[in-house]
């Protein structure tokens, strides 16, 4: 975090703990536990406790895993090289227009100011 942020960046982690999932043996084969409680602790920083949260980076997490089929094992379309990812993912956070924010990841995060062009993000791997 220091290498990317310095000390200008308020930073918390929530952990979640699991217990034994309930339910059927083939049911539980595929679902985590049951979540019986939360530890939440500040990293850097100083972080407001109402908003540490995994909703932001699990939407996030999930809105790149259906939208890049690279992120997602058992398909076609799965990674198995690093830098085949390294080239998909600026394509996703540059080039595609989020329906909800309407705009990109990378203009969300000010890393951009407009939408990028596929010449654009090509001209990265120079």
């Amino acid at each position: 975090m220091d290498d990317a942020f310095g000390s200008e960046i308020d930073y918390a982690m929530l952990v979640k703990l699991y217990g034994e999932p309930t339910g059927k043996k083939e049911e539980r084969r595929y679902s985590s536990g049951e979540c019986c409680g939360t530890i939440k602790g500040t990293v850097c920083g100083n972080p407001d406790e109402r908003h540490i949260s995994t909703s932001y980076v699990e939407r996030q997490n999930l809105t790149m895993r259906m939208g890049m089929r690279r992120f997602t094992r058992l398909t076609n379309g799965f990674s198995k090289k690093v830098e085949n990812l390294a080239f998909a993912v600026p394509l996703h956070n540059f080039g595609r227009v989020h329906k909800t924010l309407r705009v990109t990841p990378a203009m969300e995060a000010a890393i951009s100011d407009h939408v990028w062009t596929l010449e654009e993000i090509a001209q990265l791997s120079d």
